[in-house]
């Protein structure tokens, strides 16, 4: 579709982004149904179908940004995206329900998510180690990320099956053919809402002067981070921390290292508008995670934690809209 006016950009925005969440829960839905009808665990299920289920959106976003010659929309998207997870949705989550962490999550989960923020600023940093004339997430860049990814899942698999094995209730039963209906129509809904959404954000990008590399930040990211915003605070209000910092945790994974790792494969992505700030704050989240549940009360994210990270998201978001 072709946005020629600013009202059309803000209709297309809209609709891709209803789009994008009602095919991602589709799709998530019809998934989690076909695993516990195979007798999936419970873990399983939560770690891989409801994981990617909710970065559907960002992956979506990114591969179609990458398609249409917008790398900066597909780059912020993901960075934008971690920093609203980490940031804003567990800071929110935790000031309505204090989170507890798992030890193997502050072990493991945090740090190897620490190390993936990393991992990504090395692919991006061409220019100071290789003295080039842009950075670039290159087409090996792509398979190494997805190298982590196949490592990040081949564990999950592992605690998976080391876990206690149980079902998830939760998990709505349907069906054979209509969890292959929804598994479609969540795709197709995820595709069309992801072609609709990058298209209405560059024509609003370009009509107010604002760069692609902001609108991924910002808009973008917040767009494709209501599942995870959603989630996170549904299982907390349920009582069950484990899934929502769990559901943040797998999310940023999977959006470095599956997300960017295959949008970078179809195509190269030249990192323009992304600073090194925006990277920085992105790492910094998640040391910043990993400290506070270190801090008083080990463990646990109480509410003066979630309001310290809901202080940093809004100071940083405030700086991207006073530099845009």
């Amino acid at each position: 579709m072709e946005i020629s006016n600013g009202y059309l950009a803000i209709v297309a925005v809209i609709a891709g982004l209803v789009f994008i969440l009602v095919g991602a829960n589709m799709l998530t839905d019809g998934a989690a149904a076909i695993a516990k009808r195979f007798k999936i665990s419970n873990l399983v299920i939560g770690l891989t179908v409801v994981a990617f289920g909710t970065s559907a959106p960002e992956l979506v976003v990114s591969v179609v940004s990458a398609l249409n010659g917008s790398p900066d929309l597909a780059i912020g998207n993901v960075v934008g995206s971690n920093i609203f997870n980490t940031l804003l949705i567990v800071g929110c989550t935790a000031t309505i329900v204090p989170l507890f962490i798992q030890k193997s999550t502050l072990k493991i989960e945090i740090p190897f998510c620490i190390l993936g923020s990393f991992v990504l600023l090395f692919c991006v940093s061409d220019i100071f180690l290789d003295n080039a004339t842009t950075n670039v997430i290159s087409r090996s860049d792509g398979l190494l990320l997805l190298c982590f990814f196949i490592f990040f899942f081949g564990y999950t698999l592992f605690i998976a099956h080391n876990g206690d094995g149980q079902e998830d209730e939760s998990v709505k039963v349907m069906p054979p053919w209509k969890s292959i209906l929804f598994i479609g129509v969540g795709l197709a809904g995820l595709i069309y809402g992801g072609q609709f959404f990058v298209n209405g954000s560059s024509v609003i990008a370009r009509s107010l002067g604002i760069s692609e590399s902001v609108i991924g930040l910002t808009l973008v990211a917040g767009g494709t981070s209501l599942p995870e915003l959603a989630t996170s605070v549904v299982a907390a209000l349920k009582k069950n921390t484990n899934m929502a910092i769990g559901n943040v945790i797998g999310s940023n994974l999977f959006n470095i290292f599956l997300i960017l790792g295959t949008a970078s494969v179809i195509h190269p992505l030249e990192v323009q508008g992304i600073s090194m700030l925006d990277f920085g704050v992105m790492i910094g989240s998640c040391i910043l995670l990993f400290f506070l549940g270190l801090a008083y009360r080990r463990q646990v994210l109480t509410r003066w934690k979630g309001i310290v990270m809901l202080v940093c998201f809004f100071t940083y978001m405030a700086y991207l809209v006073i530099n845009a």
